[in-house]
């Protein structure tokens, strides 16, 4: 595979999108613990609400979602379910499987969140299309 060598711009454009990347995920990170939560519970929470189709996605479903192992996984769901975010019952048509659902309270939680990311996306979204026109 042949590439041709970067321009000054596009090196200038892959930085400040890197760059805008990182401010939107403090800009996460700092909303969610203002909310009481930890970044971590807070992308699982919208996994779970993110689920294709409206199902309560299995740990697998969530481990794969967020990008991270099993066991990870599994302790992220306890830590919410004794912070009352998410609940975790047995798949009623294979036991060895656990589905996790939010609580009212994590809804909640997810709701408001979600409405100050939604802003903050149309905003990122207006950047990033300023930013990708320098790599055409």
């Amino acid at each position: 595979m042949t590439t041709t060598p970067l321009t000054d711009a596009e090196y200038e454009a892959l930085a400040a999108f890197r760059h805008a990347l990182r401010v939107f995920q403090r800009f996460s990170e700092e909303a969610a613990r203002a909310a009481g939560l930890t970044p971590a519970q807070h992308q699982l929470l919208l996994a779970i609400r993110g689920t294709a189709g409206g199902a309560a996605p299995t740990i697998s479903d969530l481990a794969e979602r967020l990008q991270t192992r099993h066991h990870s996984v599994v302790e992220l769901i306890g830590r919410a379910t004794e912070a009352g975010l998410v609940r975790a019952t047995a798949d009623p048509t294979d036991a060895r499987r656990q589905r996790v659902t939010l609580t009212a309270a994590g809804a909640h939680h997810l709701e408001a969140l979600s409405a100050l990311h939604r802003d903050e996306l149309r905003r990122f979204r207006d950047e990033m299309a300023a930013l990708l026109g320098e790599l055409d």
